[in-house]
């Protein structure tokens, strides 16, 4: 067997540099034939990826976090890109490991990681959908959370950050985003089971599509989503005084705000969200200003899991 192990020696601000070396060493001693990849910037690493999957390989294994699980289905999803039924193993090492926490996997475990990486390989992995937002550059995907609203203005804003690191610079992006944040005016078309599009002007703190359950490092926004039900869920807060919303925020990661008056939630095969001056992430990763249209693409990747 040709495994592919791509890594992302910076993950949890570089805390597992030794994860990467770990990973390779566990497969090479099943016998497999390891094809490491490193490389100094995603960008170089998502190249090297897409030319290791055009050269063939059995298995792509990513060692990171959120962002390198969504730089691994960008390069296997869709019909007819190169390696598009080659399945998907993840050793999750990041600070938020979002993707991994709604497949169950070990955290920041390695070893455990790569048994139930190993495990899945005999069984040939489990279909899972994906999130594809369609942007003028062309499709993309991803696995857990498209967010556009007060947290991809954190987001925006820690980005921006050099020091804290990890989950605390999230934190205090957030605490600093909320003095001057206000609600937003978005136009939403969404298109359910059984309708063929509603369209209406919502304000809100916040719309997330989601695929998976968790963002930020397990805030449960959609606890009840399905990787394989062949749907999206629409998240929406309505607008809510900043008091009201950090008294409602510590009930994200229980997911004991569903139910809360001002929490939306509705299952949709498709959305389009517009609003000014708003820019969308996804899985953690800048997707760009709106208007985007998402939708799910079911059973698009395997994982080994």
């Amino acid at each position: 067997m040709r495994i592919a192990v791509a890594i992302n020696a910076r993950a949890s601000s570089g805390s597992r540099l030794r994860a990467g070396a770990e990973t390779v060493d566990y497969f090479r001693a099943t016998g497999a034939d390891v094809l490491e990849l490193r490389e100094p910037s995603f960008d170089q690493l998502a190249t090297a990826v897409e030319r290791a999957l055009a050269d063939g390989v059995d298995a792509l294994v990513v060692v990171g976090g959120d962002g390198m699980v969504h730089l691994a289905v960008n390069a296997l999803a869709g019909s007819g890109r190169p390696g598009s039924r080659v399945p998907l193993g993840i050793v999750p090492t990041g600070s938020g490991n979002d993707s991994a926490r709604t497949l169950g996997l070990p955290l920041n475990d390695v070893t455990a990681a790569c048994r139930r990486i190993s495990a899945g390989m005999a069984t040939g992995g489990r279909p899972i959908d994906l999130g594809r937002i369609m942007a003028d550059s062309g499709p993309r995907w991803f696995t857990g959370v498209l967010s556009a609203g007060f947290d991809a203005a954190v987001n925006e804003r820690g980005n921006r950050w050099r020091w804290p690191r990890g989950n605390a610079r999230y934190n205090l992006a957030m605490l600093r985003e909320l003095v001057t944040f206000r609600a937003i005016e978005y136009t939403v078309t969404d298109y359910t089971e059984t309708d063929d599009g509603d369209t209406w002007q919502q304000g809100a703190m916040l719309i997330s599509v989601a695929n998976g359950q968790s963002i930020g490092g397990g805030m449960r926004i959609t606890p009840d989503s399905r990787l394989d039900d062949g749907m999206l869920d629409l998240f929406v807060v309505t607008p809510l005084s900043r008091t009201r919303f950090l008294a409602v925020f510590p009930r994200v990661f229980s997911g004991r705000h569903v139910g809360h008056p001002a929490v939306e939630l509705r299952r949709v095969r498709k959305v389009r969200l517009s609003a000014r001056n708003v820019v969308a992430y996804a899985d953690g990763e800048r997707i760009g200003p709106l208007p985007l249209s998402i939708d799910v693409d079911p059973g698009a990747v395997r994982i080994l899991a």
